[in-house]
């Protein structure tokens, strides 16, 4: 991660808390940056342990966009 991702996370993370309470990246355990085919992106995982999750992590574009790739959920039952 270079300083062009860097600066988008921080912009992803003032963007999510200024929703306050009702945003995307609260609960968050494991954030991690990764590529989704040619796309980089960030990962936003809420399960504790990183073996078995019942749901989706919540992703971010990392091309300074903010774009919400998914905006991640249940496994089973949701949305």
């Amino acid at each position: 991660m270079g300083m062009k991702e860097l600066q988008a996370l921080i912009e992803v993370l003032q963007a999510e808390a200024a929703k306050g309470r009702d945003n995307l990246v609260t609960g968050t355990w494991h954030l991690h940056f990764e590529h989704r085919g040619e796309t980089p992106v960030f990962s936003f995982n809420k399960c504790e342990s990183e073996v078995y999750c019942e749901e989706r992590p919540t992703v971010f574009a990392a091309d300074g966009s903010g774009t919400v790739i998914d905006k991640g959920g249940p496994l089973f039952g949701g949305d």
